[in-house]
């Protein structure tokens, strides 16, 4: 039997761990700041909209490489939090983020600690054996080109309903 702490299984669970971690660590970096509540989701939104102005989210999504629906639920929250501001687009199918006062305020400091993030990331990354971020640009590669769905399929057709299904259903679970 496999090492619990190292079984594929747990690979979700570990993940999101390590993510608690990881932004846990940056938020506290925040709060040591001045800037309690501040999430480290919204500082690479912030610093894609102080390069590109205020942008589609679609566009915000692939500047910070996450889904448009990833994108679009971080903006809410930063909307929410008085950091940004949406607006409608060139049709009903789009809005556009634009940062509030409040949020180009925060740009210096922001600016400041995404450098110091990304030098302290860099050194993590060297005290591993292989470089996470590239491990995580293969690992999202490879579900690119099967979903970790279609896997589980593989292995458990029972678990999974045929292709060509609404991708929001729950495949149903097993008899027996």
């Amino acid at each position: 039997m496999p090492d619990e702490a190292s079984d594929p299984a747990l690979l979700g669970t570990r993940l999101r761990h390590l993510l608690e971690l990881l932004d846990g660590d940056v938020a506290a970096v925040y709060a040591d700041l001045g800037l309690p509540g501040l999430r480290p989701r919204y500082t690479p939104v912030l610093i894609a909209l102080d390069r590109l102005g205020p942008v589609s989210i679609r566009t915000l999504a692939g500047a910070t490489g996450v889904t448009h629906s990833a994108a679009s639920q971080t903006i809410a929250r930063m909307a929410a939090d008085g950091l940004v501001t949406l607006s409608p687009g060139v049709d009903a199918r789009h809005r556009i983020v634009t940062p509030t006062d409040r949020a180009r305020d925060l740009l210096p400091v922001l600016h400041a600690e995404y450098a110091a993030t990304a030098t302290a990331a860099r050194r993590f990354e060297a005290e591993l054996a292989y470089p996470l971020s590239r491990l995580v640009d293969e690992a999202l590669a490879a579900l690119r080109r099967r979903s970790m769905r279609q896997r589980v399929a593989d292995v458990a057709p029972q678990f999974a309903r045929p292709t060509g299904h609404d991708p929001g259903d729950r495949p149903a679970p097993p008899t027996g």
